[in-house]
């Protein structure tokens, strides 16, 4: 979590690489606490403007949470959040990711939709935002660095 502008407007960073494993016995359990969490956090942190930051490189597809529950956190976020939420920037998209909001775009609003960006490097991401008070864990950093080399030698 970070923030930024003159307001110190939030920058809730949230990477998946830490979500548990879907093989989990007790993930929908594991899964519905967790979005609770994360919607009381965002309750007590956001007055303002915010923006989310999801990390989504070096997540295996066993740790990516599903369509049925992004749908009901979208659902489940209170109408003053979803009107504050000023970007979803997701960094370093899969092509499931990608696929998931394509197939979704008709049941989400089209104000929604116009706030998902992607951005396919952390370099990217720091021409957008101060990255100064964002913390990028370094399985992620390393995601990076690996995708850039292999980038530079195609």
């Amino acid at each position: 979590t970070g923030y930024y502008g003159d307001g110190l407007n939030a920058i809730i960073v949230f990477a998946a690489c830490f979500l548990p494993d879907s093989g989990r016995t007790d993930y929908n359990y594991v899964m519905e606490n967790l979005f609770l969490y994360v919607i009381s956090t965002l309750e007590l942190m956001v007055a303002e403007d915010y923006m989310i930051v999801y990390l989504n490189g070096a997540t295996p597809r066993r740790r990516m949470p599903g369509l049925g529950w992004m749908k009901k956190c979208y659902q489940m976020i209170d109408r003053r959040l979803r009107k504050n939420l000023k970007s979803f920037i997701i960094v370093h998209p899969s092509w499931f990711i990608r696929t998931i909001l394509a197939v979704t775009r008709p049941f989400i609003s089209s104000k929604f939709s116009s706030k998902i960006q992607y951005v396919n490097t952390l370099a990217e991401l720091r021409e957008m935002i101060p990255m100064e008070y964002v913390h990028i864990p370094d399985s992620i950093v390393k995601y990076d660095e690996e995708k850039c080399i292999k980038r530079r030698m195609r």
